[in-house]
């Protein structure tokens, strides 16, 4: 089953394209097969059933029940491979 994405950033466009980009990239890499959102981090709720992560370079406080990545290491360009670890752990479970 195709996991589902979500990537957040606070407008849901500059940033998170980067993101997707990069998660498009690891899962190609490793054959994983996943639907990739771009929405914007104030949509996220109405995924709420559906998804199986949300990467994102928003700040959130909200709980959710599938695992949330903070992405911001791809804005400042510092720790971007643990990230990218962190993404990839999560999409092979």
């Amino acid at each position: 089953m195709k996991k589902q994405v979500l990537v957040a950033c606070g407008a849901g466009i500059a940033t998170s394209t980067v993101v997707n980009s990069a998660i498009e990239e690891m899962a190609k890499e490793h054959k994983l097969e996943i639907n990739l959102v771009q929405i914007k981090i104030a949509e996220v709720g109405a995924y709420e059933d559906t998804a199986d992560l949300l990467v994102t370079t928003a700040m959130t406080k909200k709980e959710y029940r599938f695992p949330v990545i903070n992405a911001r290491t791809f804005l400042t360009g510092i720790g971007v491979e643990e990230t990218k670890k962190q993404i990839l752990e999560e999409l092979k479970k």
